[in-house]
């Protein structure tokens, strides 16, 4: 049985809703508890932690598998075995859903590079580990602070730059900061124990728990599309329709039609499905998706 870990704070609601759509339901008894059981024979437990925390932890053993940024496990310079990248954020899904660690400064600077920061710079950041590597690395010695939140309120008057996660940019923009140098790109990673990885059985259970983790994230954002055609209008229907690989079309039983079944982008549909009235879909039916398996 394996001991699970998931972040606290901005990744916490998402990644709670990814595990029940992957019908891997956690249980706590209330919203407040750091620590709950799980619906899945493959689970014993699962705790909350803060995710700069969670490296360390599933690299000393304390957990099987946990998920984290990709950010933290290179600050902590934990040794873990990665099994997934998932790309989700607290606000996306998908390519979106990647933050970045990036270096910012007062809009108001000349500064638009890292080369061209000032010697004995001060930063101030979450990142002391990668701040350090980055500026050791171009030979530029700085002052690095260590950040325990609000990073970006203190530029320019406490410090003349932050290393700093974002994800649109937009908190960074209403405080005047511009960004001069992306550090790392981060998803969030499903990371598990490397002695719990090389358990044959342990190994199994993380594999099949990837599959059903995938299937939900692949999932996201995208609904069943069926509907049925007429002979004369299936090639029209086709050119518009979109799908994962191309969509399945089957003969109907009685008569010369045909049903179309298609996974779309659940942001096209509003637009496809009138669409596809016009040229002569009928019986269309939208329907959700928790899981697509490859």
């Amino acid at each position: 049985m394996l001991r699970l870990v998931i972040p606290k704070g901005s990744l916490e609601n998402q990644t709670l809703a990814l595990f029940e759509a992957a019908d891997i339901r956690l249980l706590r008894g209330s919203d407040r508890d750091y620590h709950g059981t799980v619906d899945d024979p493959r689970l014993d437990r699962f705790s909350l932690l803060r995710p700069q925390e969670i490296p360390r932890y599933v690299e000393e053993g304390f957990f099987d598998v946990g998920l984290t940024g990709l950010d933290w496990v290179r600050e902590t310079g934990s040794d873990v075995q990665t099994i997934a990248e998932l790309a989700y954020s607290k606000g996306n899904v998908g390519a979106r859903g990647i933050v970045k660690i990036v270096l910012a400064v007062s809009d108001s600077t000349d500064i638009t590079s890292v080369e061209q920061m000032p010697p004995g710079s001060r930063i101030s950041t979450e990142y002391p580990n990668l701040t350090r590597k980055l500026f050791e690395d171009l030979g530029i010695p700085v002052k690095i602070f260590m950040s325990y939140g609000a990073t970006e309120a203190k530029v320019p008057e406490i410090v003349d730059a932050i290393v700093d996660v974002t994800e649109t940019g937009s908190t960074l923009r209403k405080n005047h900061l511009r960004i001069i140098h992306t550090l790392l790109h981060s998803p969030t990673l499903l990371i598990a124990n490397k002695q719990s990885w090389d358990d044959p059985e342990k190994r199994q259970a993380l594999e099949e728990l990837k599959i059903l983790i995938f299937g939900a994230v692949d999932a996201r954002g995208k609904v069943l599309v069926k509907l049925n055609v007429g002979k004369d209008d299936l090639e029209p229907v086709l050119e518009v329709i979109p799908a994962l690989g191309s969509p399945t079309v089957s003969q109907l039983a009685h008569g010369d039609g045909f049903a179309i079944e298609s996974v779309v982008k659940k942001t096209d549909i509003n637009v496809l499905i009138p669409t596809l009235k016009a040229r002569g879909a009928t019986g269309i039916l939208e329907l959700p998706i928790t899981k697509i398996v490859d």
